[in-house]
């Protein structure tokens, strides 16, 4: 019981009263039903991309970050399953993948148009897909990351991203990471929703503060088309 009680105050006091509550509903739905029930909520952010393109890190000599190619060797050390890989490479996404002395640190990810979430059911589809893309799954290796891989991740991309006009880059971040929401609050993010999915076996249930508000799909048979604009 005790332990119970300081989960509820731990979790509360580092994700407030809602989402700590709902991280822990979650849990136990996952923990009874196998891990066929859980919850799964998301902020909708965008982060504006720099239109003259200033590096937060100095030039090194021996960390690089380059355009990865499906062909490329570096891709057999990234920890997602190579199918994941060779479809999102299928799918035309851009991979950046940071080098640190010759060494394999971390990737980003980024979509143009529109992008199909797979830990749920859901496409989200940019607007105005000449001015933003949808960047995700920015991963940085346990060793680096005091380092400043994450910071040359996000360095190149802002370049590549400004010189081709791009002024938005949108996501979504788990409401329960804390951590990813202070580091991209320190990019200047602006949130534009708030996404809750209740999911119950191949059953989904959708709440959401923007449209379509309400969604019930079936193992992805109607899934909700979110669209996404800044708010500026």
């Amino acid at each position: 019981m005790a332990s119970s009680a300081s989960a509820l105050q731990e979790a509360i006091s580092t994700l407030g009263l809602g989402n700590g509550l709902l991280y822990l509903l979650g849990r136990l739905m996952q923990k009874l039903s196998s891990d066929r029930c859980r919850i799964i909520r998301y902020y909708l952010v965008a982060q504006p991309v720099p239109a003259a393109y200033v590096p937060v890190c100095k030039p090194s000599a021996t960390d690089a970050v380059e355009v990865a190619r499906n062909i490329d060797e570096i891709t057999a050390r990234f920890p997602r399953p190579p199918s994941v890989i060779a479809h999102r490479f299928a799918r035309q996404h851009t991979c950046l993948v940071a080098s640190s002395k010759g060494e394999f640190s971390g990737f980003l990810w980024y979509a143009n148009d529109f992008y199909e979430e797979d830990e749920v059911h859901c496409r989200f589809e940019i607007d105005q897909p000449a001015e933003g893309v949808w960047d995700y799954d920015v991963h940085v290796e346990p060793r680096f990351r005091m380092g400043r891989t994450f910071a040359r991740l996000w360095d190149a991309a802002n370049m590549r991203l400004s010189e081709q006009g791009i002024k938005w880059s949108f996501s979504r971040i788990s409401a329960f990471n804390k951590q990813s929401l202070q580091s991209h609050k320190r990019m200047g993010l602006d949130v534009l929703a708030g996404l809750s999915f209740f999911c119950f076996g191949p059953l989904q249930i959708m709440l959401s503060s923007c449209f379509p508000y309400f969604n019930v799909s079936w193992n992805g048979s109607g899934r909700p088309v979110i669209h996404l604009k800044s708010k500026h």
